[in-house]
């Protein structure tokens, strides 16, 4: 079973946006991250400890200005979080600790009603085609088959 876990080189190969985004809790601007009109099927996996957190069968155009996911398909874990005056639900990597988002309840109701609001900066997408290489293949039953 693969251990995944922030590291010092992790840290030390992030971008500054990255490291400010993960690590310190900071938002990229809307409509600027590279992931948000990324239509391939793949997961995404936190840029820092490799761990799978979203399928690209569960994103969706919310609108938003950052990727949208319905749900995540693990290794995920929720804090709530009262910065900047309001009170929201952030979204953390389980093993990684890396900042990911917000999560609200204004999602697509067909789909369980969550919007799972994610910062491009803190993902890695590894395409369908790559995940079994990349030591992903438990993971394919959770990604679309390409058309």
């Amino acid at each position: 079973m693969t251990e995944y876990r922030k590291t010092p080189e992790a840290i030390a190969a992030l971008s500054p946006e990255e490291f400010r985004v993960t690590q310190q809790s900071g938002t990229e601007r809307p409509g600027t991250g590279k992931y948000l009109n990324n239509k391939e099927a793949g997961i995404y996996v936190d840029i820092v400890s490799g761990e799978p957190l979203f399928a690209s069968t569960d994103k969706y155009e919310s609108g938003c200005g950052w990727p949208s996911f319905t749900r995540p398909i693990a290794n995920v874990t929720e804090l709530r979080d009262t910065s900047h005056g309001m009170t929201r639900t952030e979204v953390r990597s389980a093993n990684g600790d890396s900042h990911l988002g917000h999560v609200f309840d204004d999602g697509p109701r067909d789909r369980g009603g969550l919007r799972y609001c994610i910062n491009s900066a803190s993902l890695r997408f590894v395409p369908r085609a790559q995940m079994e290489a990349e030591g992903y293949g438990a993971w394919l039953d959770q990604v679309e088959q390409p058309a």
